[in-house]
C-alpha cells in the first residue's frame, strides 16, 4: 500500500486542520444557540458566496444538488434564505439571506463568540496576539484560495 511520505509541513498541516475541526465543533457545542448546527453551516456558507446557485452550494458543502435544495427549501420556510431568478439564466435561481436569516447568523457568531471570551480572558496577551497572528495568517491562506479558484 502506497502511503506518502510524511514530512512536518504535512504533519503540521495535518495538526492544524484536525485541531480547527475541534475547536470549531467545541464552540458550536459550548454556545447557547436555537438553531442546529446544519443550519449554523448552510447560513454561514450562503452568507461567504451570496448570491448563489443551489449547485455551486451544494459543491462548496461537498453534498449532492438534490440534498442541498432540500435544506434551502426548509431555510426558506423558515424565513431565512429568499430565493430570485438569475439573470444571466431565468431557468436558475439564486439564493441569498433574508434579513431573518442575517439576524439568526448574527445570533449564532454572536454565542459561539460568547463561549469563546471566557477562554480568551484567560489566557495572557501575547497568547492572544499569537491567535489573532495565527488567524491573519489564516485569512491569507483563505484570500489565495478563494482567488486561484
Amino acid at each position: 500500500m502506497y502511503r506518502p511520505r510524511v514530512t512536518t509541513r504535512s504533519s503540521d498541516a495535518e495538526r492544524l486542520l484536525t485541531t480547527l475541526a475541534r475547536f470549531n465543533r467545541w464552540a458550536t457545542r459550548s454556545a447557547q444557540v436555537e438553531h442546529d448546527i446544519v443550519v449554523a453551516r448552510l447560513l454561514s456558507l450562503v452568507d461567504e458566496l451570496q448570491p448563489v446557485r443551489i449547485s455551486t452550494l451544494a459543491a462548496a458543502d461537498h453534498t449532492t444538488q438534490p440534498t442541498m435544495t432540500a435544506h434551502v427549501r426548509r431555510l426558506e420556510d423558515t424565513g431565512f434564505l429568499r430565493r430570485e431568478a438569475d439573470p444571466s439564466d431565468a431557468r436558475a435561481s439564486l439564493i441569498s439571506l433574508s434579513e431573518a436569516g442575517t439576524r439568526a447568523l448574527t445570533d449564532i457568531r454572536t454565542a459561539r463568540t460568547a463561549a469563546l471570551l471566557p477562554h480568551l480572558d484567560a489566557l495572557t496577551d501575547a497568547d492572544v496576539a499569537t491567535l489573532t497572528a495565527a488567524a491573519d495568517v489564516l485569512d491569507r491562506i483563505l484570500g489565495r484560495s478563494a482567488a486561484s479558484a
